[in-house]
């Protein structure tokens, strides 16, 4: 058994530590994996500790990869029962938080977002934009996604409520002076200090405020239209223009955030994405069934965990430190965790009310939920992103690299291969270039490969043919008109690279070493990175590298596994697109929107040629007569 110690595999011994049969109880509790100087790298919980704790025991070899990883870097196992699961649920909260484990997920919050403050514990309340949830006594509403967006929001909002905008100290010296704050005589601010309104009477407007921005929109919009038709029947026009503009502020509000779900819909919803190493939060704040703020945040992933778990993970975080008055209702999830029921419980005893824990599957909710897991896989995809293009995360990347896979120097130019097929048809190949750890678009190429369901063999087929170029001439120096030696064009693929990089595990780096050694160019580094485990396969090594999930060299290679990969999905298609419509062009009576069809149906000229007049006749707007003029013109192909 193998563990990675810088970057490299090396023995390592078995279990020491495994309690004995029996040892463990049954009971639900808390357990903590600790490291040889009483670090605790894990903390976990456990319906049944015997049964849960078993899994980590199981042979080694069995484990996941990274899962094994955290069992042999501990030397130590303890753990604690408690009375119920949802004990057992808020110590492990209580533990993550303080111990701060590596191997438990970590979050990160995308950015600061600005939100909207209002200070209830000053004598006068203020509305003011800020960053800072801290501020004593203060009511927040957002976030929001941009710093102009909270003051447009504002700007509308002070027309209906008119309440105080000024600092503290505008404030301070208009009461002691008796003269109105600066924004109150330009009409800014409805404070007490503006003149206008006793303490008492702002107040009660700053609780009306309060209650919009929770969700009590219609409330507000019945009061103000029956006040506006009141003042019209009295014939005091100046009073009901006055409504109306505030009808019309209320409106404009509410048009910014549109309504999604029912008007008594109080929810917070959550949509993630993920890979094996990091995932995307994208949670959405539902008051009144109106998205009135927005929280970003990723998290990174060491053990292997299901996107269950996950969510069980997001929902502490998420609800461990908030206010009774901040939990929902209700609470809708991707995907309902195993300790649902005393996640539940533990909630409604934070809110002192019920809360129900859902899946979105249909509906305004699916929709918003669709919109929300979106969203996680673009702030994914820029995650992942940021870490690979900025200079000091290049640089480290390669240096990383270099230190892991043992080579003499940092590999600055990188070439990764993929293979792609349909059912053994249409293989194809890529190649993708990451010069200095950024891609080289204009040098990616792409391969067409004989007819095999083998990998291996497209690998060994296609590193052949791209090793071939490197042992070719370099061109003479050609001369031109006025005798001038004319400086060669170098052949494609020349550049020697020095590390290969392909998609798959240790039978692919097999198949690729063999190329390299058939082709005598054996002092080209190679790995591989299988897709499931993020494992770092090197050739002749037993065991794969276990790179850290915060290691940029991981996420270098993670983007050109997938760069690699997206370029020969796209080529594949094209190339299906381009051979099934130059053949079947030539049917008479079978145009484009027929030909995409059969392409969507069949995927290529060759299942097409082994499909029957019936099945062919099935399709939409082909019928039997067209059906055997299609397999007519491909019979006599």
């Amino acid at each position: 058994m193998v563990v990675a110690e810088n970057g490299r595999a090396r023995a390592t011994p078995t279990v020491s530590y495994k309690p004995r049969p029996g040892e463990i109880p049954t009971n639900p509790g808390v357990y903590r994996f600790r490291d040889a100087d009483g670090r605790v790298l894990y903390v976990g919980k456990a319906k049944n500790l015997r049964a849960r704790l078993s899994n980590y025991f199981a042979p080694l070899h069995t484990l996941h990869e990274r899962t094994r990883r955290m069992v042999l870097s501990a030397a130590s196992v303890e753990w604690t029962v408690v009375p119920t699961d949802v004990d057992s649920l808020q110590l492990e909260y209580q533990w993550i938080k303080e111990f701060d484990p590596p191997f438990n997920v970590r979050y990160r919050d995308d950015k600061s977002y600005p939100f909207m403050a209002v200070t209830l514990g000053d004598e006068a309340p203020r509305v003011l934009v800020t960053r800072n949830r801290k501020i004593r006594g203060a009511k927040y509403f957002g976030p929001y996604p941009k710093v102009w967006a909270v003051h447009e929001t504002i700007d509308l909002m002070i027309k209906v409520f008119p309440i105080r905008t000024c600092s503290d100290a505008s404030y301070k010296k208009a009461m002691q002076s008796g003269r109105p704050c600066f924004p109150g005589q330009i009409g800014r601010c409805g404070g007490p200090c503006s003149g206008r309104v006793t303490i008492e009477e702002h107040r009660a407007i700053v609780e009306d405020f309060v209650a919009f921005m929770a969700g009590g929109d219609q409330r507000f919009t019945k009061d103000l239209t029956a006040r506006m038709r009141a003042a019209a029947v009295a014939m005091d026009y100046e009073a009901a223009a006055v409504y109306r503009d505030r009808l019309q502020a209320i409106d404009a509000v509410l048009n910014k955030s549109a309504l999604v779900l029912a008007e008594d819909t109080d929810a917070d919803l959550f949509g993630i994405a993920e890979d094996e190493l990091a995932a995307a939060v994208q949670h959405f704040v539902i008051r009144g069934g109106r998205v009135r703020g927005v929280r970003a945040s990723t998290i990174e992933k060491e053990l292997d965990i299901s996107g269950a778990d996950l969510v069980d993970q997001v929902l502490q975080r998420t609800y461990g430190n908030a206010a009774g008055a901040d939990i929902p209702r209700q609470v809708l999830v991707p995907a309902l965790p195993e300790d649902a029921a005393e996640l539940t419980e533990w909630l409604k005893e934070r809110r002192g009310k019920n809360v129900s824990i859902q899946v979105a599957q249909r509906g305004g909710k699916a929709d918003l939920m669709r919109t929300a897991t979106l969203n996680a896989q673009q702030a994914l995809m820029v995650h992942k992103t940021r870490r690979t293009s900025d200079y000091v995360a290049r640089t480290r990347a390669l240096t990383d690299l270099q230190e892991a896979l043992g080579l003499a120097e940092a590999p600055l130019r990188i070439e990764c291969f993929d293979v792609s097929h349909l059912s053994g048809t249409n293989v194809v190949a890529s190649m993708v270039v990451f010069e200095d750890g950024l891609p080289r678009k204009d040098q990616y190429r792409s391969f067409s490969v004989a007819e095999t369901t083998d990998d291996t063999d497209s690998i060994h087929q296609v590193l052949t043919r791209r090793l071939a170029y490197l042992d070719r001439p370099e061109p003479e120096a050609e001369t031109g008109l006025a005798g001038e030696g004319v400086a060669p064009k170098r052949p494609r693929f020349a550049y020697r690279p020095q590390l290969l990089v392909v998609d798959g595990g240790r039978p692919q780096v097999q198949a690729a070493e063999r190329a390299l050694r058939d082709a005598g160019h054996e002092e080209i580094a190679l790995c591989g990175i299988a897709k499931r485990l993020e494992e770092v396969w090197l050739p002749g090594e037993e065991y794969p590298v276990i790179l850290p999930r915060t290691s940029e060299a991981l996420y270098l290679l993670q983007r050109l596994r997938d760069e690699a990969h997206r370029f020969a999905i796209t080529h594949q298609r094209k190339r299906r697109r381009r051979d099934i419509q130059s053949v079947l062009a030539e049917v008479p009576g079978l145009g484009d929107a027929r030909i995409r069809a059969l392409l969507r149906h069949f995927g290529s000229v060759a299942a097409l040629r082994g499909a029957t007049e019936e099945q062919i006749a099935e399709l939409p707007g082909i019928g039997p007569k067209l059906a055997t003029a299609i397999r007519t013109h491909l019979s006599g192909e």
